[in-house]
């Protein structure tokens, strides 16, 4: 299912400054989406996040972050730049979600801080409180307090960046959903990021859409997605002519080559 199939530049003149006068803005026209799963790869400063995180913020998609994308600091500039886009939806989708490497932190303080909370509320209550009130408010608090611990675990600091990831990932998607990631093989390993792969199909074949900017190449090798490349314009290329995967290739043929030039 492709739910968002293009993002289009408004022919207004863009203001001056970042992010407009990065070159990937500034030639920017329109970007189909074709596949379910489509790829955004290039170097770091390309413009594939800062275009990603204006899809967000466009679409108004829900964050794993500490803060939503109408008030995270982080996406002043995406703001700024998702006012000049136009967004083409095929259908809109049940659900949404974007997430970057950095919010897991964010977000699994987020959760420890809640838990906390209501864990200080359930004593409040059992200290302060007799009667049907006192076991009606206690089992609310009961049950949303179980409700997190379902999801993320008694300890979600416990696990590590990856283990705790993929378990958003198996818990926050649902079918006929739009997904933003954001390079989300920083937290993973090799092997987890077949994990990954392994999760993105089966949610492909339950009607969801990914919109994934990445620089594993890995990631990309996904059969039947698409590799969007920005260099000096964004064009659609196969996994083994993606600059990425190519340095890759050649690097562990023969790593003395390039160890050599350090």
């Amino acid at each position: 299912m492709v739910f968002l199939n293009q993002i289009s530049m408004k022919s207004a003149p863009l203001p001056e400054g970042y992010p407009f006068n990065l070159p990937i803005i500034e030639s920017f026209e329109q970007l189909e989406f074709r596949s379910p799963v489509t790829f955004l790869v290039g170097e770091n400063g390309s413009g594939k996040s800062t275009l990603l995180e204006a899809v967000a913020v466009g679409l108004k998609c829900p964050t794993v972050g500490a803060l939503d994308v109408e008030r995270d600091p982080m996406l002043n500039e995406a703001r700024k730049l998702a006012q000049h886009l136009t967004f083409s939806r095929r259908k809109h989708p049940r659900n949404k979600m974007f997430f970057r490497a950095e919010d897991a932190i964010g977000f699994t303080r987020r959760v420890n801080t809640e838990m906390s909370e209501l864990d200080k509320m359930s004593e409040d209550f059992d200290n302060n409180l007799s009667g049907y009130g006192r076991t009606l408010a206690m089992g609310t608090v009961a049950g949303q307090r179980q409700a997190f611990t379902a999801r993320y675990g008694e300890n979600p600091d416990g696990k590590s960046h990856g283990e705790w990831f993929l378990e958003v990932m198996q818990n926050r998607l649902h079918r006929n959903g739009l997904y933003l990631l954001d390079e989300p093989e920083t937290p993973l390993s090799p092997i987890r990021q077949l994990s990954l792969l392994s999760i993105i199909q089966a949610m492909v074949a339950q009607n969801c859409q990914f919109i994934i900017a990445t620089h594993s190449p890995i990631l990309m090798a996904l059969p039947d997605a698409e590799i969007m490349q920005f260099d000096n314009r964004i064009t659609s290329v196969p996994w083994d002519q993606v600059e990425h995967v190519e340095i890759t290739k050649a690097f562990l043929n023969d790593p003395e080559s390039f160890l050599r030039h350090l």
